[in-house]
């Protein structure tokens, strides 16, 4: 407990905060915004500048197959499991300062406070930049730590390419190269415990007065893509009643999918993300749509229920367009680990933080990390709920309030058996 209070202590407010300014600085927009895609010039930028930081507080730097960036900082036992912390460096395009690079700053923050504490944990920390988590170059997002924890092979990523016809080996392979200097680490580990910290990217810490987020789990995801199709016609010459009108049958399957996913409880997410119309013309009946279904929810029967329903529900509707509903992607609800939750709790408890269970509406990296190693999340207050987006805040002093936490697990984590 005074270890924790001690390194708590150790924590510069006022360092991390200019760090992420500085890094903020590195692909802005306007209105205080960031722009910096993975695998690109300002993507490489930032990670020197995080490179130099760390080195100066004495931890080693290595990156692996995937790009992702890796900052170590010894223990007390070189050779025990380490504890791992990060989160990610790529923002969206209209992205904010804090979303993601909060985490990676936060966690060599740490670092620098044991450095400056004189506190040596038992296990050695390792601090990583997972590559390419938002997505928004080159989907899926999360490839990093996917190819990290063998969800998926990095060779399956390798054609993906961007907006511009850039491939994802060729964008990573230019990568590599830039950083050839750094050392190389394989792909895949086993660390002792992984905490990831981030702004809620939500409203309820703020309205309700929490300091700190106890992030309990992920919830459950599942995407999809409905293609309606009808016949194009003119509009001006083929009768309403012989008409088979792709978006008038889109929207009556999406007025049928809203009462599906009717939820008293609030608690359902269920987002018409994407709305595709050919042949886009004014003076056409659309002969096709096609749009995305997104939905969430913590419980895995909820999920699977209204997921399963919703081909039904377009069919039904849309007829007599025809319709066909393909399912892009599933995640069940995560659970993050109770031993590590536990940490987490302690340390707000010892620091006299308000903290509250909740889960994450958004995916992490910790999901994927989760399947290797003991895994949870810490949130910090984000102004207004607001996330990628230019608009998005936190303050200095609640960002600090979350390192000093993640610092305080971190260490509980590190402890060696007796």
């Amino acid at each position: 407990m005074e270890q924790a209070r001690t390194l708590a202590a150790a924590v510069d407010e006022t360092r991390q905060w200019d760090r992420l300014m500085a890094l903020a600085k590195i692909g802005a927009i306007p209105g205080d915004g960031v722009n910096r895609q993975a695998l690109t010039a300002p993507d490489r930028e930032a990670r020197r500048l995080v490179i130099g930081w760390a080195r100066e507080a004495g931890a080693e730097v290595s990156v692996d197959d995937a790009a992702n960036l890796w900052l170590r900082l010894e223990g007390a036992e070189p050779g025990a499991a380490p504890v791992l912390t990060g989160s990610h460096m790529d923002s969206q395009p209209q992205g904010g300062r804090f979303d993601g690079i909060y985490g990676v700053v936060a966690g060599l923050e740490v670092i620098c406070a044991l450095r400056d504490s004189g506190i040596v944990p038992g296990r050695p920390l390792e601090v990583v930049a997972w590559t390419n988590e938002e997505g928004s170059r080159f989907a899926p997002g999360c490839m990093g730590s996917m190819a990290w924890a063998g969800t998926r092979p990095l060779g399956d990523f390798a054609d993906i390419a961007d907006a511009e016809g850039v491939r994802f080996a060729d964008a990573l392979a230019t990568h590599l190269a830039a950083e050839v200097d750094l050392p190389h680490r394989p792909l895949g580990g086993r660390p002792h415990a992984y905490i990831e910290a981030h702004i809620e990217q939500g409203p309820r810490l703020e309205a309700e007065g929490f300091d700190i987020g106890v992030v309990t789990g992920i919830q459950g995801s599942r995407w999809f893509t409905a293609t309606l199709t009808g016949a194009s016609a003119h509009a001006g010459t083929t009768p309403v009643s012989r008409r088979r009108d792709a978006l008038q049958a889109a929207v009556r399957a999406i007025n049928a999918l809203n009462l599906l996913m009717d939820d008293p409880a609030d608690r359902l997410r269920f987002t018409i993300g994407s709305l595709v119309v050919e042949p886009g013309s004014s003076n056409s009946v659309a002969g096709r749509v096609r749009f995305t279904i997104d939905l969430r929810h913590p419980d895995g029967a909820i999920l699977a229920a209204r997921g399963d329903a919703i081909a039904a529900a377009v069919a039904e509707a849309a007829a007599p367009v025809a319709a066909i509903v393909e399912e892009r992607f599933n995640a069940p609800p995560l659970a993050f680990d109770d031993g590590v939750l536990h940490s987490i709790r302690s340390a707000a408890n010892v620091l006299d933080l308000r903290w509250t269970d909740m889960p994450s509406g958004a995916f992490h990296d910790a999901q994927l990390v989760a399947a290797v190693a003991p895994s949870a999340m810490i949130f910090v207050p984000s102004h207004n709920g607001i996330s990628h987006n230019p608009a998005e805040f936190t303050t200095a002093s609640q960002l600090a309030a979350g390192t000093r936490v993640l610092g305080s697990a971190l260490l509980a984590r590190a402890r060696l058996p007796n």
